[in-house]
């Protein structure tokens, strides 16, 4: 959880973070009005801001705006502002002239954080990059590898005597931090939180500097990363006497009708003389009444020494935590000494139980419950690795809308807006460390992980790595004693989950040995043989299906690198069906999660150049769905459904034989083509039903029947060429914060006004107003045009728009034409931007 961050669960905030929807929003379908019955639940008893006091003298100010950017050179000193010309560097304090104040970074560029400046990058046909997505890092690309932030702030004379540290996010990839002149640290891995404190380094009443070097030579992984301070910076200002960083924990165990609460923390002292402290506990329930009230005995501190707290509280008749009914309880903890409170935090957590049974899977809340999960990765179209927060809420309202309950952070530990939003969207967690290595750095990013997210109810099962098949054969001796490690720091962080691996393998030796529950990729053969020699371990698909395919796409076609939406799949993968037929009915199996939610950048299987992102998605890379996205919608989902592909459009293709396919749960689908029935079939339990049908335009229709009698429709008609373009947003009103985010859907429309399935119109768009474009995208996985000017051709019919709003309140234009004669008719919005107060931030 974000340290000080307010629990309450307004409409505005909720707003800021993106679980809105409008009628015209992503799909264009009605089912996405109802994602709002979600936040209506969230809303209902909405606590009162009186109700939640603020947690000062901690202050946590956002450190995102107005910084400056400069490339560096990894290779010729001269070019990366003479940093590293001689050897003497780092010979004396204060010496480093880049960040001082005064220092002339007139040519620097000024943007916000998180930025990413990978995506920025153009395409470069170079097969060693295919992995991260064919752009030009590491160490062969010195003049792209390396960039330089500025910031000068100001810090008043009243901070004198406190604490004060810069924190980040996470930052791709090897950091080094300077402020005034002054080397302050370093940083080595893309994914951990890191922290300095910069106290004696700061003018107090003057004007300061931190400088940051982020060279993205190396990577972590084998897939599109990012480049530079794609998280969120805080500069985070306390008392000498303090709580320590991810120190407090609620750990709370159901017994009948109450929770007892088991209420932790540390307490930090880096003052001169010892203090004597106490700590206190105020419990505040998903409506913000308070519920509970705990102390700690007081103790003395040492100087720069730290005390353990413990204490205790019950809760009678809680609301508990589940995928339904997200409710999230928080714990302000305060420390007091001397008569004062000097220090004090926000803890929200939830009451629940996960359970997992070898025989009959896994439980929430004591309710047998399939894990329907999807794998993914971070980034999303336009932005690249620098998600922001309202966007974060998007891509997760997406899963839900499928059906999907739980998500594994592939294979990195996530940012903080990632689980907080898993946190009140009731959406489960597989939460996965980068580095499977019992290494000082390895447990380091490890413990880090588990100590900042065991306060959070979605996250279900910690994972140590992923697919380490050097630990699972040569190395399984090494491998067991490594994994061993890991469990074991796990267990003494948090004794209340359980910890896994993503294992491509039998499981019968290596890092398998020391896991609590046993995760399986792929080879559908594997699971039941070891089911059948291990009945005790529990068992769940850590990674599967891996099936492909191209959005709006039909035919397999190497030579344009697109590939069918009907059963493709990778050879070592399986179909969705496939898979969630063999994990979906065995009553031991907990459920598992598919490869993946998200297309994403790299790993352009099963093609290469000029191909730059995944096919492996439910959904495109900018969250258009798949047609595979209804077959989940379908089957684990709790409505009724129907969906018809593919769509009626293949102009020069008369006569050819067009498999027609229909993803349902109702009992039995009639078809249609021009008015002619084709007969009807039963849908089979996890299945589909299909017809091969000679085309002719004209429409197909499919009826869905329940008992006997008609449910649903859907019809897919050929179109007239595109004629006009249509926008619509997610929401047409968002927050003056500077943060807040309005994602526009574009489209392209026959004279009829109906959506041209195979549209590929290029779109030129203008934002003017109090907002700014900051990203766009097609879901094309071959599309290579740039994610950041503003300009977009159509791909099957869609391309995505992102406007992020100002501090002022007023209004967004946006206008979209087309290149190209004859044009289409161009197409206004008018978004408003609502004066809101912004979160704290650093001036």
């Amino acid at each position: 959880m974000e340290r000080g961050l307010p629990l309450r669960i307004s409409r505005r905030n909720l707003l800021r973070s993106g679980l809105a929807f409008s009628a015209s929003s992503l799909a264009g379908r009605t089912s996405w009005v109802r994602a709002w019955a979600r936040v209506d639940a969230l809303l209902a008893g909405e606590p009162s801001a009186a109700a939640l006091p603020a947690v000062a003298p901690r202050e946590r100010l956002l450190f995102d705006l107005a910084w400056k950017f400069k490339f560096g050179n990894g290779n010729d000193p001269g070019r990366d502002l003479g940093f590293g010309v001689n050897q003497g560097d780092f010979a004396k304090t204060g010496d480093f002239p880049f960040a001082k104040v005064g220092y002339n970074d007139s040519d620097w560029r000024v943007l916000n954080l998180p930025h990413d400046w990978a995506v920025e990058l153009p395409f470069v046909w170079d097969d060693e990059l295919k992995s991260h997505g064919y752009k030009p890092l590491g160490r062969r690309y010195p003049l792209t590898s390396v960039g330089w932030y500025r910031r000068e702030f100001d810090i008043p004379a009243s901070d004198a005597g406190r604490r004060i540290v810069v924190e980040f996010n996470g930052a791709f990839r090897d950091v080094l931090i300077f402020v005034n002149g002054c080397f302050i640290g370093r940083n080595n891995n893309g994914y951990a939180p890191f922290h300095f404190e910069l106290t004696d380094f700061l003018n107090y009443g003057g004007k300061n500097c931190i400088t940051a070097r982020v060279d993205a030579s190396f990577g972590d992984g084998w897939f599109y990363e990012g480049a530079g301070i794609y998280r969120h910076v805080w500069l985070t200002k306390t008392d000498t006497l303090h709580l320590g960083p991810w120190e407090s924990t609620v750990r709370p165990t159901l017994s009948g009708d109450s929770a007892a609460l088991s209420l932790a923390t540390v307490v930090e002292n880096h003052g001169k003389e010892p203090e004597n402290a106490t700590v206190s506990w105020e419990i505040f329930d998903p409506s913000g009444k308070s519920v509970a009230t705990a102390q700690a005995p007081a103790q003395e501190i040492d100087a720069d020494g730290s005390s353990a707290f413990a204490g205790s509280a019950n809760v009678n008749n809680p609301a508990l935590w589940s995928v339904d009914a997200p409710d999230l309880y928080s714990a302000v903890v305060t420390v007091r000494s001397g008569g004062k409170t000097r220090d004090a935090e926000r803890i929200n957590f939830g009451v629940r139980t996960a359970r997992f049974d070898a025989e009959n899977g896994f439980f929430l809340n004591g309710k047998s419950l399939k894990i329907q999960g999807t794998c993914n990765h971070q980034d999303h179209a336009g932005v690249g690795a620098a998600v922001p927060d309202r966007l974060q809420w998007f891509r997760l309202a997406v899963l839900r809308e499928m059906g999907c309950n739980a998500v594994r952070t592939s294979h990195n530990m996530p940012t903080p807006e990632w689980v907080d939003a898993c946190d009140r969207m009731g959406m489960m967690m597989m939460c996965e460390t980068r580095q499977m290595s019992s290494s000082p750095e390895g447990l380091a990013q490890l413990e880090t992980m588990v100590k900042r997210y065991r306060n959070s109810p979605s996250i279900i099962i910690w994972s140590i790595g992923n697919e380490e098949g050097q630990l699972q054969s040569r190395m399984a001796e090494q491998g067991a004693k490594i994994a061993a490690t890991m469990v074991e720091k796990c267990h003494e962080l948090d004794p209340t989950r359980v910890v896994s691996a993503a294992v491509n393998g039998d499981n019968k030796q290596g890092v398998s040995d020391a896991l609590d529950i046993v995760g399986f990729n792929y080879n559908l053969k594997l699971p039941d043989p070891f089911h059948e020699a291990n009945p005790t371990r529990p068992v769940f698909g850590s990674e599967t299906s891996s099936a492909i395919s191209t959005r709006g796409e039909y035919t397999t076609d190497p030579l344009r690198n697109t590939v069918n939406a009907y059963n493709s799949v990778v050879p070592w993968g399986e179909t969705a069906e496939e898979w969630w037929t063999f994990y979906g009915t065995r009553e031991w199996e907990a459920g598992g999660f598919a490869w993946t939610g998200f297309d994403y950048r790299g790993e352009p299987t099963p093609y290469g150049w000029p191909s730059i992102s995944s096919q492996f998605g439910i959904v495109d890379t900018c969250g258009f769905p798949k047609d595979t996205f209804y077959y989940y919608k379908a089957w684990w989902g709790k409505e009724p459904m129907l969906h018809l592909f593919p769509h009626w459009n293949f102009e020069g293709r008369e006569g050819d034989e067009i498999p027609v396919w229909v993803y349902s749960n109702l009992d039995e689908i009639e078809l249609l083509v021009n008015g002619k029935s084709q007969g009807r079939q039963k849908v089979p339990h996890l299945g589909h039903v299909e017809w091969k049908v000679r085309y002719e335009p004209g429409a197909i229709e499919a009826h869905g029947y329940t008992a006997g009698k008609l449910a649903l429709t859907e019809k897919r008609e050929t179109t007239g060429p595109a004629v006009a373009i249509r926008l619509t947003a997610d929401r047409t009103e968002i927050d003056a914060d500077g943060e807040d985010l309005a994602m526009l859907k574009v489209e392209s429309l026959d004279q009829m006004g109906r959506p041209v399935p195979t549209a590929s119109d290029l779109i030129v768009f203008r934002v003017s107003g109090e907002g700014a474009l900051i990203g766009v995208g097609n879901g094309d996985p071959n599309c290579q045009e740039s994610d950041k000017e503003p300009r977009r051709s159509l791909f099957n019919g869609l391309a995505q728009v992102m406007v992020q709003s100002t501090k002022h309140a007023g209004q967004i234009q946006i206008s979209a034409a087309s290149r190209g004669e004859p044009g289409l008719t161009p197409a206004n919005l008018v978004l408003t931007t609502k004066e809101v107060t912004p979160r704290p931030a650093v001036s």
